[in-house]
Formats: C-alpha cells, sequence, structure tokens
C-alpha cells in the first residue's frame, strides 16, 4: 500500500537570549555625553513605526548595540529590548549629536534612503533650534520678560529715569520716550509711551500675547506727565496741560519693552533717495517689512483680534541690537540696516468713504475703510506695497480705477516685478480671487530667498523638483551659519531668523501653488 503523505513540519521558535553583557555591550560606564546632545526630530519614516516616542532614556542609561525582542525567558522587571525597526520600535533618539554612540547611529542608518532621513531629520531640528536661539536673543527670554512685569507693577514716574525730555518716536496714536528702569538683574533702556488724546488701544492690546512683530507691554500706570517732558507743539504749556484737555490733566503712560526710532512713514519718506541709488537693496528691505507685518497680523488673526490700523504713521521701527563680533562692532546707518517692525495700533480708525455701485466695489471700500475686518488686513496690505515703493495710491484714486487698473510700479529691480504682482492679487475687486495674508506672506518668501523662476528654465516644475530644491538649500543655509560663526561674519540677527523661520517650514507642495500665484 502507497504511504501516507508526510505529515508538515511543526515551526518551532527558538527563545532568543539577549547579548552577554561583556565590554563592547556594557553600557553604565559609556562617556556619551547624554545631557549634552541636543534636540533631534524623528524622521517621519520611523515616527509611524514607533507611534509617540518618548523622550525619556531608558532607566539603565543610553543603549549599547543591537537589541532583541522579548522572550518568555525574561522577566517583566527586565529591560524590554527590542528588534529591527518592522517589528517594533526602533532605538531612535529624539536627541543625537556629534557624539552620540555608533551602536545607536548604527541602527538608523539600515539603507542609503536611511541616511538621507537622518540628515534631513537633523537639519529640520537644527533650524528650529536656531530661529528659537535668535528670536530669544531679539525679544530677550519669556521668563526674564515675566520678571519684569512683575516688578514695574506699581511703579510710576519716580520709579523711571527720564534719558531724554523730547520723544523719541511721534506715531499717529501715541509719543515714546526714552527711560531707564534699575531691575533685579541689570540697567534696562525702556519706552514710555503716552497715548494722544482719544487714542488708547490697551484693552486689545493688553491681551496679545507675545510676538516679534507685536509692541509687548511691559506695565501701565495713570499719572501727572513730569515737568521735563516736552510734547511736540506744546513746548511752555508742560507743566499745567501737556497735549490734554484741561479736565484731564493725568496721563496713562503704557512701558514698552522695545524703544522705536521711527515710523515706517518716516523711513519710506527718508528713503526715497536710497530708492533712487540702490533699488535692489531698498526694495529688498521692503520685502522684509512686509514680510514682518504679515507674520504678525497671521498671528493676530490667528487670536481672532482685529488690527486696528495698519497706516505707515503706526508702524514701528525698532533698531535690531548690533550683534556682538558683526563687522568689529560697526553699525549700519539706520537707511541701510533692517529693522524691527511692530505693530502698535489697535483702535478703530475713521477713513473716509465714497459711495460704490456694485457690491464688489463696495466689499473692496469696505474692507479698505474698516481696518478691523479680515479682508481690510489684505487690501491694506496692497495699498501699503504702494506707499512703500513711493507710489501715490489713496483711497479715494484707488476706488476711481475701474477694471483693476492700478498704478504702475516700475521695474528697477528683481523684486519689483513680484511685488507688482503681490499688490494686484491683495487688491483685487473680487473677494474670492484676492490673496490673503498666509499666501502674500509666502509669496514675500518666495521672492526674498526663492526659488526663482529661472530654476524651471531647463526643467519643468515639478514636485520632486521643489523637493530637492528645499533640501539642497537647506542644507546650504546650515554651511553658511557654521562658516560665518566659525568666521568673522559674527551672529545671526532678524533677517537670518526670517530666513530660518521660511526653510524649516516650506514644504515643495507650499512652493508649488506659491509659485504658479507669483510666476
Amino acid at each position: 500500500e502507497p504511504l501516507p503523505p508526510p505529515l508538515p513540519k511543526k515551526q518551532l521558535q527558538r527563545a532568543e537570549s539577549l547579548p552577554e553583557q561583556g565590554p563592547s555591550h556594557h553600557c553604565q560606564g559609556d562617556p556619551t555625553p547624554w545631557a549634552g546632545s541636543v534636540l533631534y526630530s524623528v524622521p517621519p519614516r520611523l515616527r509611524h513605526e514607533e507611534g509617540a516616542p518618548s523622550s525619556t532614556p531608558p532607566r539603565d542609561g543610553p543603549s549599547c548595540g543591537p537589541k532583541k525582542p522579548l522572550t518568555k525567558s525574561q522577566s517583566l522587571g527586565e529591560a524590554v529590548a527590542w528588534s529591527s525597526p518592522q517589528k517594533g520600535p526602533s532605538p531612535s533618539l529624539r536627541e543625537l549629536t556629534f557624539g552620540t554612540a555608533d551602536g545607536e547611529l548604527g541602527q538608523l542608518l539600515p539603507s542609503p534612503a536611511g541616511v538621507c532621513e537622518v540628515l534631513l531629520g537633523c537639519q529640520a531640528a537644527t533650524l528650529a533650534r536656531l530661529s528659537a536661539r535668535i528670536q530669544e536673543e531679539l525679544v530677550g527670554p519669556e521668563e526674564q520678560q515675566q520678571l519684569l512685569e512683575t516688578e514695574l507693577v506699581g511703579k510710576r514716574w519716580g520709579a523711571l529715569r527720564i534719558l531724554e525730555p523730547e520723544p523719541c518716536c511721534e506715531s499717529g496714536d501715541a509719543w515714546y520716550f526714552r527711560v531707564g528702569f534699575t531691575s533685579r538683574q541689570s540697567q534696562l533702556e525702556l519706552a514710555a509711551k503716552v497715548p494722544k488724546p482719544c487714542c488708547s488701544s490697551l484693552g486689545v492690546q493688553s491681551s496679545l500675547g507675545t510676538h516679534c512683530s507685536i509692541q509687548r507691554l511691559l506695565g501701565r500706570f495713570t499719572d501727572r506727565l513730569p515737568r521735563e517732558l516736552l510734547l511736540p507743539g506744546n513746548p511752555g504749556e508742560q507743566s499745567q496741560s501737556p497735549a490734554c484737555p484741561a479736565t484731564h490733566p493725568v496721563l496713562q503712560v503704557l512701558i514698552c519693552a522695545e524703544v522705536p526710532h521711527q515710523t515706517l512713514a518716516d523711513f519710506v519718506k527718508g528713503s526715497q533717495g536710497l530708492h533712487r541709488t540702490s533699488p535692489g537693496h531698498y526694495e529688498r528691505l521692503g520685502c522684509l517689512l512686509l514680510l514682518q507685518l504679515c507674520l504678525g497680523l497671521e498671528h493676530l488673526q490667528g487670536q481672532s483680534m482685529g488690527q486696528g490700523d495698519l497706516s505707515p504713521e503706526n508702524l514701528l521701527l525698532v533698531q535690531c541690537p548690533c550683534p556682538p563680533g558683526s563687522q568689529q562692532g560697526k553699525k549700519e546707518p539706520l537707511g541701510l540696516s533692517l529693522p524691527r517692525l511692530l505693530i502698535s495700533s489697535f483702535f478703530k480708525a475713521k477713513e473716509k468713504r465714497r459711495p460704490c455701485s456694485t457690491s464688489q466695489e463696495q466689499d473692496w471700500a469696505k474692507g479698505l475703510a474698516a481696518p478691523t475686518s479680515p479682508a481690510g488686513d489684505e487690501l491694506k496690505l496692497g495699498r501699503l506695497i504702494y506707499q512703500i515703493l513711493h507710489v501715490d495710491i489713496s483711497l479715494e484714486d484707488a476706488l476711481g480705477f475701474r477694471s483693476n487698473r492700478l498704478p504702475e510700479i516700475l521695474s528697477l529691480s528683481i523684486y519689483s516685478a513680484g511685488l507688482r504682482r503681490l499688490a494686484t492679487l491683495l487688491l483685487h475687486r473680487d473677494p474670492s480671487r484676492r490673496a490673503s495674508i498666509p499666501q502674500a506672506r509666502s509669496i514675500l518668501q518666495v521672492l526674498l530667498w526663492g526659488p526663482r523662476q529661472e530654476l524651471f528654465a531647463r526643467s519643468r516644475k515639478t514636485l520632486p523638483l521643489l523637493q530637492g530644491w528645499v533640501e539642497v538649500k537647506r542644507a546650504l543655509l546650515l554651511l553658511r551659519f557654521a562658516e560665518n560663526w566659525a568666521g568673522a561674519g559674527g551672529r545671526a540677527g532678524l533677517e537670518e531668523w526670517l530666513c530660518c523661520q521660511y526653510f524649516q517650514e516650506v514644504t515643495e507642495h507650499t512652493l508649488y501653488q506659491v509659485t504658479q500665484d507669483l510666476y
């Protein structure tokens, strides 16, 4: 008789033992600088496999060498060991440095694709750290600002030293005086903001949160104006009625962290010669100022806070501190250096309106005349582009144009055509085709740092092309930082911070749409 078919062989799974604790695997004496490591964002592939990885190292210290899955021969009290990334969480760390153990790095580098992911993740994390560090140098540590707010509670003119009797800056709604204050840590220079009659935005401004483009209030008090302070137009009446009605001799004073030196209106008025002689430099400064304004407007819109006034008279400019070691401490002239731009006015401004014949014109006029409406920010930003470029476009003139015919912007630099295109998108009469503030911010970033149109001269615009451009530019940006800090270039400043933010967040999908709108 034929033999019965053979039975299938039973697969037995052998228990896998952990590697012996020899000298090459022992971790207790590992000199890896665990506390000095830097933040690292886990690459997307590893993040999807391990869920939300913990940033806390194992109890027994950093792991060394490959790990294997938990077997029945182990008790629950022993350290859990893991296999390859396909079977469980990989031993990837959220913190990688040049001193990270090779055993850890080896498990992140299974292939050339793994190497690429690690490099891209490290670059993105480094940009995030650089951005946070530069921002702290620009606006100061948040903890120190909060401590200073506490120290200023209850303080009045008597606790402040008046550094100059005349205002250092006059905006559309306030005068600013340079004052000194002795805190527990150091001597500080602050600004005392004296609102003009019938101009007060304290109720809105006190709840705006912290942002680099928003004026920060540290304290407030109500007191008589000191005799030595001089307000324009009232040189001989300071002690009796300092630019205020006789029934209100006591003024409200706001203490601000930033000391402005001029308004955007002053800057534009005094830069006509610079625009003629160095149009490229001036229009680049204009793009950087508009970018700061867009970032501040996005912050306000994210908090559902209405913007009060975008007129150049109420946008303040603050001179950035000179970074240590930057060209042996030499400072550029105010017209050439990039200042910080601050939104400082949040009250509802009144502007003359004219009757409109169509619904779209009504929406257009309403947006320009009502600065607190969401549409008003876009329209006023578009008009501000013309003002920065020294092209007159008042509200009455703008409403007189038909068929989206706006004033011509001359092509004086590589930024002129892009600014003309952006202004057209922001001032479009059709609300559905009008650019938003985030779109305007993205267009300005592309104008400043690319990709420029010549990138697509020989290659068709595709997502892989844009992704490769982002990755290469991000790496080159980090190399530039390293070279500058190692040489005589000095430390990074405001423009570098804005550039870091761009390459930290930009994606090829965003670039595809923005370049489509711009070019």
